[in-house]
């Protein structure tokens, strides 16, 4: 199976488990039945914020939801029934190694939601820890041959958190090392990760301060006739400013097709739901605003650098 995606993707990304039952709950340690519920129905909050932005215009087509198998509830059934997109992660929440969230199980579950795409969220630097990288690289090829052995689709959540040497080499300023270093770490991360074998679809990606960056990953991406593997811009639970920035340097950038945001939309709403300050309507409709807006934005970048 070739990979890639033709299509524009809008992706309301919640599918966050460990940092979301303690940042929000402060719950510790595995959730008893009663708390799952309560968590479960908070994520659906941020899903009913997504059924507002469809009312409200947004094409369901290009429209996908990330939510996770644990807090998910009867998210994954419902948005499909709506026409959405689904993805699902496979990796294990809070672990700074890949691995699966199910072990051996994993192409039972998968297949078990019938997701349009199977996610990982991998934290991966060409100059890090070599053993570490080749111990991921090989369960990662795993899943990319059983996804391509299954005519499945691979969205790939690429990190690259700086090394110490990196941070040394801009005097400990994470902003310098995001902008002067970072972009070619991820061309790197990607090549390495290409040359092991692994497959992608669609990578999903810290956002970079400028298009020519964009172009470099995009053109990675794509190289070695994988002409129609995309790449969409995460947010990293940044500002509405900071993601704008990167929103516009990616969208007119060919082989870049949208977005997979999750906190920046979410998660003033949601706190404020949570902590009691607003009424879940309410909490529903800034999530749909808010997703909206990151649409607009996106789409009138796009606009712009067509008519020049």
């Amino acid at each position: 199976m070739q990979p890639g995606y033709d299509q524009k993707l809008y992706i309301l990304a919640f599918d966050h488990r460990g940092s979301f039952q303690k940042k929000f709950f402060g719950i510790e340690g595995a959730p008893d039945p009663e708390q799952t519920a309560m968590i479960a129905d908070a994520k659906h909050l941020i899903f009913e914020g997504m059924l507002q932005a469809v009312a409200g215009g947004a094409n369901p087509e290009l429209t996908g939801v990330l939510v996770d198998e644990q807090f998910g509830g009867n998210v994954p059934e419902e948005a499909r029934a709506k026409g959405l997109k689904v993805a699902m992660p496979v990796e294990r929440s809070g672990q700074p190694l890949f691995d699966f969230e199910y072990g051996e199980d994993f192409g039972e579950h998968i297949e078990r939601f019938e997701v349009d795409f199977s996610k990982v969220l991998v934290r991966y630097n060409p100059d890090g820890d070599t053993a570490a990288n080749r111990e991921q690289l090989a369960k990662l090829r795993r899943l990319s041959d059983w996804l391509q052995a299954h005519e499945r689709k691979f969205l790939f959540e690429l990190l690259v958190p700086a090394e110490e040497q990196h941070l040394q080499a801009v005097g400990g300023a994470v902003d310098r090392y995001d902008a002067e270093l970072r972009p070619e770490l991820m061309r790197r991360a990607i090549a390495e990760i290409q040359d092991a074998g692994i497959e992608v679809d669609i990578w999903k990606i810290e956002g970079v301060e400028t298009r020519a960056d964009c172009e470099m990953l995009s053109a990675q991406a794509r190289t070695g006739g994988r002409d129609g593997v995309a790449c969409v811009v995460l947010g990293r639970g940044a500002d509405d400013a900071k993601v704008d920035h990167w929103l516009r340097q990616a969208a007119p950038v060919d082989g870049f097709v949208g977005f997979a945001i999750g906190r920046s939309i979410w998660w003033d709403a949601l706190k404020s739901y949570v902590d009691g300050k607003i009424e879940r309507i309410e909490g529903a409709r800034r999530i749909s605003e808010s997703y909206l807006r990151f649409v607009g934005v996106y789409e009138q970048a796009e606009e712009r650098a067509r008519v020049g």
